[in-house]
């Protein structure tokens, strides 16, 4: 990701680093996104959590702009910055 980059660039390199594992005896699936605490999501699939997390991702970078909280960085690029009016 590059500095100035737009909110729908951050949080597709945000979902790369998306990890999914198996829970219940591999009858769900968990998925989160290290270094964004309290991301998380889960599914009856890998790709259904990971469908969930992108919502809860949206929701909490939403939440944190609006509140005038950091973004965590996204490999050595700065995430993008946004004003509210």
């Amino acid at each position: 990701m590059k500095s100035g980059q737009t909110i729908e660039g951050y949080k597709a390199a945000a979902l790369r680093l998306a990890q999914s594992e198996p829970i219940e005896g591999g009858k769900a699936y968990f998925a989160e996104i290290p270094g964004f605490d309290g991301v998380w999501a889960q599914g009856p699939t890998a790709a259904a959590a990971k469908h969930e997390l992108a919502k809860v991702l949206d929701g909490w970078i939403e939440l944190r702009m609006e509140k005038g909280l950091q973004l965590p960085l996204v490999g050595r690029a700065k995430p993008p910055q946004m004003h509210f009016a």
